[in-house]
């Protein structure tokens, strides 16, 4: 499956990405400080909302966050979120190597894309 971002609106808190995968249409808001950390870790946005749409694996983090995994070769992209209301909002993302988080996937204790 692709996803492909294909709009971006200003909010007070950061941006709204509007991603399609298949014939769906998904908004998340990307915070200002999660922005940054893509550009810190010079990741791609397709690679984190790849992540968010289609995880290998989300588990429960802190304060009942959820965190999408997702491998690229020996690293994971490790993308903390939470909703507001129904509108998932990426609060951080970061770049760790895969044996520090990964737990072998298949674990889903959220979905964004219930079609993935």
């Amino acid at each position: 499956m692709i996803v492909k971002i294909i709009d971006r609106q200003t909010h007070s808190k950061g941006e709204i990405y509007t991603i399609r995968i298949q014939k769906k249409i998904i908004k998340i808001l990307f915070l200002f400080h999660a922005i940054g950390r893509i550009r810190k870790w010079e990741l791609k946005e397709e690679m984190v909302a790849e992540t968010l749409i289609l995880p290998e694996e989300v588990i429960v983090g802190h304060r009942g966050r959820y965190i999408a995994h997702k491998r690229y070769g020996n690293h994971l992209v490790r993308a903390v979120y939470e909703y507001e209301g129904v509108l998932p909002v990426l609060l951080t993302v970061y770049f760790p190597y895969i044996d520090r988080y990964f737990k072998g996937g298949g674990v889903y204790e959220n979905k964004i894309f219930e079609g993935g």
